[in-house]
């Protein structure tokens, strides 16, 4: 617990100091066309993503979570996060993606226009 405290603190000093702190390793959305459910496996995705920034389970299906975050005090915060949900097998069950980032919003939209 204190280790935690203690990196808040670290955050929020460099938030403080450089007005601009990330966290996770950013990825882009457009890039994501090669994840396919029932075909793409975990191991697929780790070479393809790297380590997970979290991980854990959702009704049974082990989720890996990979995330963007910058925020900045004096201008807009942009987070992006990727949730994949696997297969008992190892593949991709689902994922889903959200995003804040205006450029990808409007590629993601223009997707899922109907």
């Amino acid at each position: 617990m204190r280790r935690r405290a203690t990196h808040v603190l670290l955050a929020a000093g460099l938030l403080a100091v450089t007005g601009c702190v990330t966290a996770g390793r950013d990825f882009y959305s457009a890039e994501l066309k090669w994840l396919k459910s029932g075909t793409t496996t975990r191991q697929e995705v780790y070479r393809m993503l790297g380590e997970p920034f979290r991980t854990g389970v959702d009704q049974g299906k082990i989720t890996w979570t990979y995330g963007y975050y910058r925020y900045s005090a004096f201008g807009n915060t942009r987070t992006k996060d990727l949730v994949i949900y696997y297969n008992a097998d190892g593949t991709v069950s689902t994922y889903t993606f959200n995003t804040s980032f205006p450029e990808e919003k409007t590629s993601w939209r223009d997707r899922a226009a109907p």
